[in-house]
Order: structure tokens, then sequence, then C-alpha cells
């Protein structure tokens, strides 16, 4: 069988690869309406579905983290750059969704302009200024020029990823309401939710960068001592967490009806499990002592548990930290809530962050957030699709 040929080039932003095309070399196509081949381009590049969860046959890698698509175009917008679109492809359903940002393959959208031409810089420091069509929030992405590419080599390091790199550092403007409008979709800083079988589980649903639900962990796992990643890899926990996402999901009008959150938004909200500050093991088998990290997070990714954080999520996360009242503050390390960087322990180390709040005249607003990432392109030239 013949096959279709694409342009496209492999990043690793963050803790996170995916295939970065430019827009102008794909079919026309503005999600999250009209985009039914990307989709199925999409669908065929990644590998899925797969219910054996591998994406064998295509690019993807058997988890949400590695099953990732990024658009990109010169923008026509007043003080931006560029436009960048995510796709987030699912694994074992044929889902492709493009409702939610993903902030570690930001860190690879400013590098990917730049090392395709689609903007120029001198040797030093560049800031690109990006807009995430899925949210229609600003990004400025800031890293170093070398001979007119993106600078790979450096010496920061970010857990999750085995080498070195170059820094960058992303900052996400006004990140509130990026999927529902509002900082805290339901008003409140906490609810009950109905996961079925009579019983209600505690919840913040809170909107920054993406939307998440923020449970305790005690309240699922109270078994379980220190942080054990492998309680989370039983189905009968995953139904249990994907439940509370589905719940969550209504409560925060981001479906209007448990079937869509079921099989057409796979993805939102995050689900983040979180417990106080405490020692554990990475999934390297890495100690994290419990004074290196203010809280401590397993986020649930398209029902599945991530090995590190979604960036986004964890935004959203050290926000909702900083909100009296939420989930997440009653757990939170006082200290952490007086310092301006945030650290947040996950399965693969530690992740540091800012979010700038503040509660004025009764009511929360996050200005910005930020964080430092590496990128580095793994692949250039074209894809291979088989033909429709």
């Amino acid at each position: 069988m013949s096959q279709q040929r694409l342009r496209a080039a492999f990043y690793r932003g963050g803790t996170s690869k995916a295939v970065i095309f430019r827009k102008a070399d794909l079919p026309p196509g503005e999600p999250p309406e009209n985009c039914a081949e990307w989709d199925r381009l999409f669908l065929s590049l990644m590998g899925s579905p797969d219910g054996a969860e591998r994406q064998l046959d295509g690019m993807g890698g058997g988890i949400s983290s590695l099953s990732k698509i990024a658009i990109i175009s010169p923008s026509a917008r007043e003080g931006i750059d560029i436009d960048y679109t995510f796709a987030q492809v699912g694994i074992e359903k044929p889902v492709v969704s493009y409702r939610a940002n993903c902030g570690n393959i930001s860190s690879a959208v400013g590098p990917f302009a730049l090392d395709e031409g689609l903007i120029s810089a001198a040797d030093g420091q560049v800031t690109v200024r990006i807009f995430n069509t899925n949210t229609n929030k600003k990004l400025v992405a800031e890293f170093a020029v070398e001979s007119g590419k993106a600078k790979v080599a450096g010496v920061y390091k970010i857990d999750g990823v085995s080498r070195p790199g170059s820094p960058i550092k992303l900052t996400f403007v006004d990140p509130a309401g990026a999927a529902t409008g509002k900082l805290l979709p339901t008003g409140n800083v906490r609810d009950l939710l109905d996961i079925g079988r009579g019983r209600r589980i505690e919840a913040s649903l809170v909107d920054v960068a993406n939307p998440v639900a923020i449970i305790n962990m005690d309240d699922v796992c109270s078994e379980v001592q220190g942080f054990d990643t492998a309680w989370f890899q039983s189905v009968e926990q995953r139904q249990l967490l994907e439940e509370v996402r589905i719940a969550a999901a209504l409560a925060m009008n981001l479906v209007a009806d448990e079937d869509t959150a079921r099989t057409r938004m796979t993805n939102l909200p995050l689900v983040a499990i979180v417990r106080k500050a405490t020692g554990y093991k990475t999934g390297s088998g890495a100690d994290v002592d419990a004074n290196r990290v203010d809280i401590v997070t397993q986020m649930m990714s398209m029902g599945l548990p991530h090995k590190a954080t979604p960036l986004t999520g964890a935004m959203c996360l050290a926000a909702a930290c900083k909100i009296t009242g939420t989930v997440a503050n009653a757990v939170a390390s006082p200290a952490g809530l007086g310092r301006e960087e945030f650290r947040i322990g996950h399965p693969s180390g530690v992740l540091q962050l800012t979010a700038a709040c503040e509660c004025v005249e009764g009511a929360w607003r996050v200005a910005e957030a930020g964080v430092f990432r590496t990128a580095r392109r793994l692949f250039e030239g074209s894809v291979l699709l088989p033909a429709a």
C-alpha cells in the first residue's frame, strides 16, 4: 500500500514528546470542529486506537505523555509571533482532543519555530510570544540562541529527563479559566462529587492552564504509606479515579453529559491525587526526601497514572495550593506557601515552578505561572501514513 508523506519534526519538550507540524503542511482544518482529516492523520500517525496500549504501529509510546501533536504557524495577531495548537491523541480509543494545552510540549514550540525559520533571532537570548489556540491564552518562551538555532546543550537538569540541556523559561500569562473561563468553575473551593454506588468524594475543581480535579490521597488510598505508584496501576483503582474525573467534568461544565465525558473528552480534567510532603522513591528508584517538596502528587492523564506530572496540571496544582480552603491548600507545606517558588513531588522527582496568586476583595486571581524546562529536536524529515 502506498503511504502519505508529511514533513514533520519529533521533539522532546520537558517530560513529554510530540510530533510537530507546520500548519501549512496539513490539510485545511480548524479545531475543535472542522478537523476530521486531522483526526484521521493523527490517529494513524500515533498508532491509535490500540487496545494493547502500546501504539506499536505508530509514533506513540503507549502513555499520554508520548501521544501528542503540535501544529505551528506564524501569527497575524498583534504582539504575537506564532500560533500553536496542541492535540492529545487517545491510545486505546479513537479520540483526538483539542480542548487543552500541554505545558511540556509548549517548551518545544519556540525552538521549533526558530529552527524551522518561522521566526529569526540573533545569537544570545530570544523571547518568543506564543498564542495557544486551545485555551486562547498567551505564553512567553525565553531561551538561548546559538548559530541561529535554539541552543540544546547546557547544564540545566529536570527530573524525569536523563540529560541536562539549555534552559527554556516558560511564562503562562493570565492562565486561569483556560478551559472553563473561570478559576473556580463551580464557584467553590471544595465540592462533593458523586462517583456512583452511593459514594461521594471531596474535591477542589480548579482551572489554571488546564482544569484539574484535586483530591486527597488519604480519601482513596489511606492504606498506602509514603508514595506508592503501584497502587494506581490496578484496574480497580484506575476505574475509581476515572469516575472522579467524569463527575468533575460534569461539575465543571466541560461536558453536557456523562457519555461525552466517557467517550469523547477523555483527557479533561486531569486528576491530581495529593498528599502532604513525604519522602518517597521515584520510578527509577531514587530517594526524594520530604524536605525537598511542598506537596506530593500522582496525576492521572487519560485514565493512566502519569510517569511525571503534566506541566499545566502542576501549574494548576501550585495555584490551588495558594488558594485558601482548597484540598491542596490544606495539605501543602506552610513554608512552601510563603515562597515564590513552589516544589511539587511526582513519580519522576521534583518540579519547581511559580504561580502568582492574590485575593482581591474576596476574589482570587492568578496573574501568571512560570517554569523552566528543556527541549530537544530528536528527528526531522517526513512521517509516513497509510493512504486514506
